[in-house]
């Protein structure tokens, strides 16, 4: 077939209501151009596409309503390849691909994935959720192209991390843990009772330090709020994390005379990669995002 997507630009022109004589002036061709072209894409498909009748606006056949869509699906990728094309060459990425810890604040993270899909509707973004250790690997890896996570002492020197905010870690335990009862404790209270800690996988992981000599540890914040709800110790563990709904009524914040220093959420990425403009784009934006949290 040698139909071109110019003929089918004046088809669906046509198709929407207008004359052939009135998509010819607002093109600036002449009619009989601007029929024949639409005459040779019947002859290219096989089909009628138009009812001509003498003195009428040209009616679309069955065939016409057929295909009219497919053929404003072809334009509207024709749009699509060309502002990709442009993106492109502006240095605009093709697929972002982005790691984070698991206890990272969702919202923050919806709210900024959501802005930047308006700011770059046609940008492939690629969504992965792990512990810590595992944001990091891929980093190095390079299958991933920037990294959420909770800042740690032992960052691999191949990476770059960027500040971008700070997560309130809270003083918990489960609604049947005597602790629960007591509602203001002391580290000295708290020594009694199992703690739960987070544990390192390949480098140190925040989170506090240990008081009691009596301690299980997990590799999530998550999987400590489900041991929790089952009054197995106490943790600090961020507040989002103990407002997240299934936890609602099963975990009581306790007052305490000392707390861990909050999380350091940062962004991290290669040293030797360049970030593109939806990298540094989105970086920005869980700034903000994290910063209205707070």
């Amino acid at each position: 077939m040698q139909w071109s997507l110019e003929q089918i630009r004046l088809f669906v022109a046509v198709a929407e209501g207008q004359s052939f004589s009135a998509v010819a002036r607002r093109m600036r061709r002449a009619q009989s151009a601007v029929s024949n072209a639409i005459a040779l894409l019947e002859t290219d498909l096989g089909v009628l596409l138009f009812e001509r009748s003498s003195g009428r606006q040209p009616r679309l056949t069955a065939a016409g309503i057929a295909l009219l869509e497919e053929a404003r699906e072809l334009l509207r990728q024709e749009e699509r390849l060309q502002s990709r094309a442009q993106g492109l060459v502006r240095g605009e990425e093709v697929c972002l691909r982005l790691a984070q810890d698991e206890a990272m604040p969702y919202q923050p993270v919806l709210n900024s994935l959501e802005a930047l899909a308006r700011a770059f509707p046609l940008l492939e973004v690629q969504l992965a959720s792990g512990a810590q250790g595992d944001v990091a690997r891929k980093l190095l890896e390079r299958r991933a192209d920037l990294g959420l996570l909770f800042h740690h002492e032992d960052m691999p020197a191949a990476l770059e991390r960027q500040r971008l905010g700070t997560i309130e870690l809270v003083t918990v335990c489960g609604a049947g843990h005597p602790l629960a009862a007591l509602g203001q404790v002391d580290r000295r209270e708290l020594a009694r009772h199992r703690q739960l800690l987070m544990a390192p996988q390949d480098s140190h992981y925040p989170g506090g330090e240990q008081l009691s000599p009596s301690v299980w540890r997990a590799d999530s914040f998550y999987a400590m709020a489900e041991l929790l709800m089952r009054n197995l110790g106490w943790a600090w563990l961020p507040r989002h994390v103990v407002q997240y709904p299934t936890y609602q009524g099963q975990l009581v914040e306790l007052s305490c005379d000392w707390t861990p220093p909050p999380l350091l959420v940062e962004l991290v990425c290669r040293r030797d990669e360049a970030l593109g403009p939806a990298a540094l784009w989105l970086a920005e934006a869980f700034a903000e995002h994290l910063q209205a949290m707070g």
